[in-house]
């Protein structure tokens, strides 16, 4: 029933957008307050003097490559390593550096300014926005601590949507429709109605798919709204978004089952169905040299699997609520000598799970924070001096634990960015981040065993060069962590078996990243993202092994090629090296490549596509989690060669 319902409000939009778009026509450009660049610095200026490094893919990026989620233009076009996620729904676990497992705790993904990370082991679920909504994705590799907080070690992903930047909204919209293999069909629908300074924004989506296993069938759907007024100096608005998945959860096979029929599945009456809902209000001023900020939102996810385990019948339940507030003040200065930004803010989370059932229990946690960054510019040389302090104040409580957690942790960094030539610049920053244990991993620890917080130190040195069509940016990078977080199956569990939550002894990650772009004669455009990194233990029972679920190695080339007006065709190869699955490196997970390959012909506003996806049938899996006698087990295959055929129109 839900189903219908969503395929008839989707319906029901697009007759609405074709029917009301010519009365909406605008009469002059809305007002607006000007254009600014997102950066990682949470607030206006140019990425190129930031300290750090930070890769961006654009609305037009997403669309010439055909990627139908975020988690799939990340992994893409920037190549960075993801996993298949046990619940479908197209959604991935990314790895921005190395962290394996615990990628997600490690990294901190933005909404339109709010955080909207759990905090338990589960991840963002980003499948759920609706791509289209999409303006921009910024990836920052590295620390992101000082603005962002507990657990931006390993980076931080920022996604702002059409509605999401301070820009002119203008009349448009546009109808897609896509059908391909493994019982693939998918609907979107999307405008934007603008008039004075008002605008609303309007995204929905719904994709069905077999997929490429038994008991692996996916139904999501979603739909997003934001309404917003500005004028010269005032822009205020409200977002409401929900997305929708229900699947099957065909579960791991064994390396031999992996071989005779990776369709198959273990798990036949395993299934799950996610609902997300975010709504917020945001505000954004100027005031003289000041742009002041403000964004809440609530948040609720209600998640409900059940199947067949080792012990009969289960089923899990739990829902969330989330509560999200960010301040930010920004302050503009500038000399002859100098220019300054100022920047002041404060981030206030509140998160609480109910788990439900036989085995109920309430998690809880809350942090206050507060964070300031100042960055100077020389006008003489072009040098970029920065300096950010966070203090963060954070509770956790679960009734399954029998301890809780309370703590204040700071995070620092410096940094320098410094022009050589007109081409070429160079920057450092060194700074600490941290994380506590979140609620799953310190409800399960060893008996009488507190989990201590997680600190690293952090280094970075980078290049950049730009010249004409060609740009090339260069990044070595340390992050050494202390009492690092994660589960051991090694370890004396609660239970007495093995299997828990420790801090593991020191480990390091380090390499060296290369993200290039070469725009050819106006009508070629290659694109390369390359990396060379080490994630170790450096002392203790596991000292010099990999951690697991971290390749050493990732490579991606990326091309759109416009042969003559009106035809495109786009392309990449990512290529991910072999990892291992367990502490011990005795098992290993094969490298594999991918390629991927689009054609699309544009007819005024009318665009045809062909998309292929592992175009050359490669059999390989991004998910395994065990290991025995030197075999990998638990595997979850991927796809084979998948072919899209879909027909977009814009008005």
């Amino acid at each position: 029933m839900k189903t219908c319902l969503f395929s008839a409000r989707l319906a029901v939009l697009s007759l609405a957008l074709a029917a009301a778009f010519p009365s909406f026509a605008q009469t002059g450009s809305p007002s607006s307050l000007d254009e600014v660049v997102v950066t990682g610095s949470r607030a206006a200026g140019p990425r190129e003097s930031q300290p750090f490094g930070t890769s961006v893919i654009s609305a037009e990026d997403i669309q010439r490559a055909g990627a139908v989620t975020v988690n799939e233009a990340i992994m893409r076009l920037l190549g960075v390593p993801g996993r298949q996620d046990l619940y479908g729904g197209a959604d991935y676990a990314l790895d921005l550096r190395g962290f394996g497992t615990t990628a997600g705790s490690n990294q901190v993904v933005i909404v339109d300014g709010l955080r909207i990370n759990e905090a338990d082991l589960s991840g963002a679920r980003l499948a759920g926005i609706p791509i289209e909504s999409v303006m921009q994705i910024e990836v920052i590799r590295g620390s992101g601590a000082v603005l962002y907080g507990e657990g931006a070690t390993g980076g931080v992903i920022i996604i702002t949507t059409n509605a999401g930047k301070g820009v002119a909204r203008k009349n448009s919209a546009s109808l897609y429709a896509g059908a391909g293999s493994y019982g693939l069909r998918e609907g979107r629908a999307n405008a934007t109605l603008a008039s004075g300074g008002f605008s609303l924004d309007i995204n929905a989506m719904n994709r069905k798919a077999d997929n490429h296993r038994d008991n692996f069938r996916s139904d999501t759907d979603a739909i997003s709204a934001a309404v917003q007024w500005s004028n010269d100096w005032l822009r205020v608005g409200a977002r409401v978004a929900q997305d929708n998945l229900n699947t099957g959860l065909p579960g791991g096979l064994t390396a031999q089952q992996y071989q005779s029929n990776p369709r198959q599945t273990t798990k036949p009456l395993d299934k799950a169905t996610i609902k997300n809902d975010r709504n917020g209000v945001f505000a954004e001023a100027m005031a003289g040299d000041w742009q002041l900020t403000a964004d809440a939102g609530w948040r609720e996810k209600q998640l409900l699997s059940s199947g067949v385990g080792s012990y009969g019948p289960y089923t899990y339940d739990y829902d969330v609520k989330a509560t999200d507030y960010a301040l930010r003040a920004l302050h503009s200065a500038r000399l002859a000598a100098f220019s300054n930004q100022f920047t002041l803010g404060a981030d206030y989370t509140s998160w609480q799970r109910d788990t439900l059932g036989a085995y109920p229990s309430t998690a809880n946690q809350s942090s206050h924070a507060w964070y300031a960054r100042n960055e100077l510019t020389l006008a003489s040389t072009g040098s970029v001096l920065s300096l950010g302090i966070r203090t963060e104040r954070i509770s956790k409580d679960n009734t399954n634990a029998t301890s809780s957690l309370a703590d204040r942790q700071n995070a620092w960094e410096l940094g320098l960015s410094q022009p050589i030539s007109k081409e070429v610049s160079v920057y450092g920053r060194v700074g600490r981040s941290f994380r506590l244990a979140n609620v799953d991993e310190f409800g399960y620890t060893s008996p009488g065993v507190i989990l201590l917080p997680q600190r690293s130190n952090d280094v970075e040195l980078g290049s950049r060069y730009a010249s004409g069509a060609v740009k090339l940016e260069a990044r070595l990078y340390r992050s050494a962590l202390t009492h690092e977080i994660g589960y051991d199956p090694n370890a004396v569990s609660p239970y007495g078996g093995l299997g828990t939550n420790v801090n593991f002894d020191p480990t390091r990650r380090s390499g060296l990243e290369l993200d290039g772009s070469y725009a050819y004669a106006k009508n070629l455009n290659l694109r390369l993202n390359a990396a060379l990194r080490q994630s170790t233990f450096t002392s203790g029972a596991y000292n010099g092994k990999d951690v697991p679920l971290a390749p050493r190695r990732t490579l991606a080339l990326h091309a759109d090629w416009t042969p003559v007006a009106n035809h495109l065709v786009t392309g990449g190869v990512n290529w991910v090296s072999a990892q291992n699955s367990d502490f011990a490196n005795q098992c290993t997970m094969p490298a594999y490549t991918t390629a991927d390959a689009r054609y699309a012909y544009q007819w005024q506003n009318v665009e045809v596509s062909l998309g292929i996806s592992n175009l050359f049938d490669r059999k390989f899996y991004t998910q395994a989690y065990g290991c025995s006698a030197g075999v990998t087990t638990s595997i979850y295959p991927e796809a084979g060669r998948a072919v899209v055929a879909a027909l977009r129109v814009k008005f």
